[in-house]
């Protein structure tokens, strides 16, 4: 009777340290020190020296965890290697499950009594492993929670941003900054195109210690890697080494990486790239939508900037539209009213002298109509893609050939030069005021050049007139040869002839 008293109590004794096992290992919400609590509260529970817990990663090569008591943590996770260590002790092993599925292994090593585990301490370590298993579970939940709560605050964040009206390079920054640390990456960065085309990537924003190693990555969209193969797929994709996405990459010392496409509507802006050092943990699957989410964020800044943009746009075209209207609907009409009433007057105007002032002043007013005309057609101009407009194109070439030495010129650009002028025509017109000009500013001699550019009628026409030495008869005309071959080329004339009074003029003139 007394043996089964005596065994009843052991048995209440063992139930309580069980439960206050139990309690203990429920007692704690992150992953780690959870894990400890297991290890700790098994070795109590069954008087083992040395114990561990072997957490098995996800089926997306999630990395592996322990928790451990008294054994070296480089031999953590072998029993094997225990046994080969301390050969002739007793080893105990049980599954820790959660929803019928296997987490890991608990596993305790040698009793302190020196005696071998028993069917009871084999009972208890099965009940505190199915405690231990929902204290894992809630560790990893909480977990969770506590980085989708670090996700919606970086997102809040970089919406703040957007909405506060920063720029959008500072808006990138703040991505990957916060890619860098949700994901716990070594390097992230932000590919965007590189030229008009959009054939290449280039890195625009990074952040991270090793962001160095990618500052001068470029990726040509149309070449066979699998990085710009997952662009052109719209599709984010882990990659276990970066050098199979990127095999440009593969001395930078760069592990396990992930990459999420920027798509604004139904159009790819870049790519969201986040990599780790070699022989860093894999990113999981389950990180894919966070990183989708940076990515999306930044894809939203690059529009809302381009939707800025082009309501700025917008607004100067409406005051340029309005700015146009108002100098064609009473500059322009006053000004040739008043030439109009000049030249009403010319008739009752007697004295040469006077009348000869008058036409001049008839002529000026209408030259200014001509370049008032000339503005209104710029205002209804802009630069498109990027690109300099060819009235500014002309503007520099005037400018680069007369820096240094020789007369200024006088330039007048009239008509719809911007609009109604050909990209292939107007490539034509800057190689001839070019060479034009050249000729004029090396081997006239002149004083004064007039330069005229214009459309009207349907034509484009180039003029250079100078009041210099003329053409010399024994003069090399392979220069002008060249611009008659592109005057013929666009089915035009291309004309030399002697100025009134000294000079050479030449006329480039092609239908549009």
């Amino acid at each position: 009777m007394r043996e089964r008293i005596d065994e009843s109590a052991g048995m209440r004794d063992r139930f309580e340290e069980l439960l206050d096992a139990v309690l203990a290992v429920s007692s704690e919400l992150e992953l780690d020190p959870t894990l400890q609590r297991i290890v700790r509260a098994a070795t109590e529970l069954v008087d083992a020296r040395y114990g561990e817990l072997e957490i098995s990663g996800d089926d997306e090569g999630g990395p592996v965890e322990f928790g451990y008591v008294g054994t070296d943590e480089a031999r953590a996770g072998s029993a094997r290697a225990f046994r080969e260590h301390r050969p002739g002790h007793g080893l105990l092993d049980v599954p820790v499950r959660v929803r019928g599925t296997v987490l890991g292994e608990l596993r305790l090593f040698e009793k302190r009594d020196g005696a071998g585990f028993t069917e009871d301490d084999e009972v208890m370590l099965h009940a505190l492993a199915a405690a231990a298993g929902v204290a894992i579970d809630n560790a990893r939940l909480f977990e969770q929670f506590r980085m989708r709560e670090r996700w919606l605050g970086a997102v809040a964040e970089i919406n703040g941003e957007l909405l506060g009206g920063a720029s959008v390079a500072d808006t990138l920054d703040l991505v990957v900054r916060r890619a860098c640390e949700l994901l716990e990456a070594e390097a992230a960065c932000i590919l965007l195109p590189s030229d008009k085309t959009a054939e290449a990537l280039a890195v625009t924003a990074s952040a991270g210690g090793r962001r160095d190693r990618l500052a001068t990555l470029t990726v040509e969209l149309g070449e066979d890697s699998a990085f710009s193969t997952t662009v052109r797929q719209q599709r984010p994709r882990l990659f276990p080494e970066l050098s199979l996405a990127l095999p440009a990459v593969a001395s930078a010392g760069f592990g396990p990486a992930a990459v999420a496409p920027l798509t604004h509507t139904t159009s790819t802006e870049g790519a969201l790239l986040v990599a780790r050092a070699t022989g860093a943990a894999a990113f999981t699957a389950e990180r894919l939508p966070m990183l989708t989410s940076l990515a999306d964020q930044a894809a939203v800044a690059l529009g809302f900037a381009e939707e800025q943009h082009n309501q700025r746009l917008a607004e100067l075209f409406d005051e340029r539209d309005r700015i146009a209207q108002g100098l064609h609907d009473h500059v322009i009409r006053r000004l040739f009213a008043i030439a109009m009433h000049l030249q009403g007057t010319l008739r009752r105007i007697d004295d040469r002298n006077v009348r000869s002032r008058v036409e001049h002043v008839v002529d000026q007013l209408d030259a200014t109509v001509r370049e008032i005309r000339t503005s209104v057609f710029d205002l209804h101009t802009t630069d498109t893609q990027g690109e300099r407009s060819l009235r500014r194109r002309l503007l520099d070439i005037v400018e680069e050939l007369t820096a240094d030495s020789g007369p200024t010129p006088t330039v007048r650009l009239s008509g719809p030069l911007d609009t109604h002028v050909p990209s292939r025509v107007g490539e034509h017109a800057e190689a001839v005021l070019r060479e034009a000009l050249s000729n004029a500013l090396r081997h006239s001699g002149s004083r004064a050049i007039r330069i005229a550019v214009e459309v009207d009628r349907g034509r484009l026409s180039v003029d250079v007139a100078d009041d210099g030495v003329g053409m010399p008869k024994n003069v090399r005309r392979s220069g002008l040869e060249n611009l008659a071959r592109r005057a013929r080329q666009c089915g035009g004339e291309f004309i030399v002839a002697d100025e009134p009074g000294g000079g050479t003029h030449v006329t480039w003139r092609v239908p549009l």
